[in-house]
């Protein structure tokens, strides 16, 4: 006969394989999204459809930045959400 505490055990070892999973999965996603949504931003840089300044591109990378810093302070400790604002 199992006991209680090993029922729950078992079930703990299933709950961090499907929390593993479930971030794997999400993880690909987001991340390949991400990826994509950069690129586009940076067909930006095509002049002869774009007019923009430099200042415009330091503060495009200067948003850009710092939500990478934010994304490893929450990856390496805990942090809450922030807002996203970002304008020209």
């Amino acid at each position: 006969m199992e006991s209680v505490a090993g029922a729950g055990a078992g079930n703990n070892g299933t709950q961090a394989r499907n929390k593993r999973e479930k971030f794997v999965t999400l993880a690909e996603s987001r991340t390949v999204n991400a990826i994509r949504a950069i690129r586009v931003i940076g067909k930006l840089g095509n002049k002869s459809h774009y007019e923009y300044s430099d200042t415009d591109v330091k503060k495009i990378i200067s948003a850009l930045s710092n939500e990478v810093d934010s994304l490893k302070a929450r990856l390496t400790a805990k942090g809450g959400k922030t807002e996203v604002e970002f304008n020209l």
